[in-house]
C-alpha cells in the first residue's frame, strides 16, 4: 500500500516516512501542491497526507483537484495553523482526520492504517463554505481535542455534554456548533436552567396555556418551541430541579413537549445542547440528578479544559482579547513576551472569562502602549484577579432579611424573586456606575453583561450615567 505524504518541513517529513514505512507503507514524499497534483494524475495512493501550508498555496484550499483525480482517496491534514477555523475547514473538505501539530506519531501512523483500510474514509462533509469570526481560541493539545470533537458533530443533530468549570467558555462551544453546523440557519437558545426559579422553570421550558396559572394571562411558548429548526442550549443542567429533570427526560425520550396545562403535544426539531460545571456522577449518587436524564444527555461529551491545564494559550489568548477591547473602543495595546510570560503563570481561578476580564482592565488603564511585565504586577497587585465574593453566612444573612422583608410586604404583583431582583437591580446598577464613574463600557464588564443590554437596562431603570460622571 502506498501513501502520498505533501510536507515541506523535512524533519517532520522524515520522522513521518519512517512512522508509516515501519507499518508496511510504501511512502512517496513531495513538498510543494504542484508536485502533489502531478503525482496523483500519475498513480494512485492508498491515502494522502498532507501539510496546509505549503510553499505554493494552501493544502486545503487546492484540495478540490486531488478530490477530482481519486474521489475515494482518504485523506489526513496536518497543520501547525491549530484553530478552530483550520480543524472546520479540513472537516468540511471531507477529509478523514484532521491531526494539529504537534502530534503523537504513533496515532497519525494507526490513522492511516485505519484510512487507507476504509474506501469510503471521507466522513463529515460539508458544502457550504463558513463564516469568519469563529469564537474559540487555542493552540494547545487540550483545547485541539475540543475542536476535533467540534468538528465530529457539525453534521448531525447528536445531542451533547459539555463539561468544564466556570469561565472555560462552554457556551461559545455550543455556539461555535449552532453557527458552523446544520442547523445554523435556525436559532440558537440559550437558557440558565439554575437562573430560573423552579416553579418557573417547566413553563419556560416547555411553554404554557393561558390560565394554566396564576398570572398565565396568555399563552406563552417555551424555549423548547422557540428553538425549533435550531438548537436549544440548557446551561448549568446540573442544576435543574429534579421535578424538572423528569419533565425533560420525558420530553428528550418522546422527541415531545407538553405546554403547562395543556394537551397538544408539540413535536421537537431541536438539536440538544446541554453544560455544567457539575461532576454530574456524585450527583447522582447522591440523588440529585436523574442517572437516565444524564445517559440521554451524554451521548457526546466535550470536556472544556481549565486554563490551568492549558497555560500554553495564555499569550494567544491575552493577545485575542487586546485586539477585541480595541475593536470595542479600549486604546489600542501590545503585550510583550516577558509581559505574556508573567499572565501564564497566573492561577487565573476563574478561567479564560476572568482572564478577559483582567486583559479589558489592563487595556483601559496601562500607561503605554506597549504593556510590559513592569506594567502588569502592579495591576496585578491593584486589582486581584478575582473578583471577591461575600462570605456565605453574609450572603444567607442578606438573602434572609431581603426574604422576610418582601414576605412580609407581600408584593401585590410578581413572584418574590422578581421583586427581589426589582428590589436589588436599580441601586446594584447605581453602585457599578458610581464605581466606575459613569464609564458604561467598565460598568457592563463589571457585571457581566454587554453594553447593549446595560444601556436598555438602565433606560428601563431610569438611571442616567452622566449623573454618576466624575467631574474635574
Amino acid at each position: 500500500m502506498s501513501v502520498l505524504l505533501v510536507e515541506d518541513d523535512m524533519s517532520i517529513a522524515i520522522v513521518i516516512t519512517a512512522a508509516l514505512e515501519d507499518e508496511g507503507f510504501s511512502v512517496v514524499h513531495c513538498q510543494t501542491i504542484a508536485e502533489r497534483d502531478g503525482l496523483l494524475g500519475e498513480r494512485c495512493f492508498q491515502a494522502l497526507v498532507t501539510d496546509v501550508m505549503l510553499p505554493d498555496g494552501d493544502g486545503i484550499e487546492t484540495l478540490d483537484r486531488a478530490r477530482a483525480l481519486h474521489p475515494d482517496m482518504p485523506i489526513i491534514i496536518l497543520s501547525a495553523q491549530n484553530t478552530l477555523d483550520t480543524a472546520v475547514r479540513a472537516t468540511d473538505t471531507g477529509a478523514f482526520e484532521y491531526f494539529p501539530k504537534p502530534f503523537d506519531i504513533d496515532e497519525l501512523a494507526r490513522t492511516v492504517r485505519q484510512a487507507a483500510g476504509n474506501a469510503q474514509g471521507n466522513v463529515l462533509r460539508g458544502d457550504e463554505p463558513l463564516g469568519d469570526g469563529l469564537p474559540l481560541v487555542g493552540r494547545s493539545p487540550a483545547m485541539q481535542s475540543v475542536f476535533r470533537m467540534i468538528t465530529r458533530v457539525l453534521r448531525n443533530d447528536l445531542t451533547v455534554l459539555i463539561l468544564g468549570e466556570s469561565g472555560t467558555g462552554k457556551e461559545l462551544v455550543a455556539e461555535a456548533i449552532h453557527q458552523l453546523g446544520n442547523r445554523r440557519s435556525g436559532p440558537f437558545v440559550a437558557v440558565n436552567t439554575a437562573a430560573i426559579p423552579a416553579e418557573l422553570i417547566e413553563s419556560e421550558l416547555f411553554g404554557h396555556e393561558k390560565g394554566a396559572f396564576t398570572g398565565a394571562v396568555a399563552r406563552h411558548a417555551g424555549k423548547f418551541e422557540q428553538a425549533a429548526g435550531g438548537t436549544l442550549f440548557l446551561d448549568e443542567i446540573g442544576d435543574m430541579p429534579m421535578q424538572a429533570q423528569t419533565r425533560l427526560l420525558r420530553a428528550l425520550q418522546s422527541g415531545t413537549v407538553r405546554r403547562v396545562g395543556g394537551n397538544e403535544e408539540i413535536r421537537l426539531d431541536t438539536r440538544i445542547i446541554a453544560a455544567t460545571n457539575k461532576d454530574l456522577e456524585p450527583e447522582i449518587a447522591a440523588g440529585r440528578f436523574r442517572e437516565d436524564l444524564y445517559y440521554r444527555l451524554n451521548v457526546v461529551p466535550i470536556h472544556m479544559p481549565p486554563l490551568r491545564d492549558r497555560s500554553d494559550d495564555i499569550e494567544v489568548l491575552a493577545k485575542h482579547f487586546l485586539q477585541h477591547a480595541a475593536n470595542e473602543g479600549l486604546p489600542r495595546r501590545q503585550l510583550t513576551h516577558e509581559a505574556a510570560a508573567l499572565l501564564s503563570r497566573q492561577p487565573w481561578r476563574g478561567n479564560v472569562r476572568e482572564l478577559k476580564n483582567f486583559v479589558y482592565r489592563m487595556a483601559l488603564l496601562a500607561r503605554e502602549d506597549t504593556i510590559d511585565a513592569d506594567s502588569i504586577q502592579p495591576l496585578l497587585a491593584q486589582e486581584p484577579v478575582g473578583a471577591p465574593q461575600p462570605a456565605k453566612g453574609e450572603a444567607c444573612d442578606i438573602a434572609g432579611a431581603v426574604t422576610r422583608w418582601l414576605t412580609a410586604e407581600r408584593p401585590a404583583t410578581g413572584t418574590i424573586y422578581e421583586s427581589a431582583i426589582a428590589a436589588f437591580e436599580r441601586p446594584l446598577f447605581a453602585e457599578v456606575l458610581r464605581e466606575t464613574g459613569g464609564n458604561q463600557l467598565r460598568a457592563a464588564q463589571a457585571l457581566g453583561i454587554n453594553r447593549n443590554t446595560l444601556r436598555k437596562r438602565l433606560s428601563e431603570l431610569a438611571l442616567d450615567p452622566e449623573e454618576f460622571v466624575r467631574r474635574s
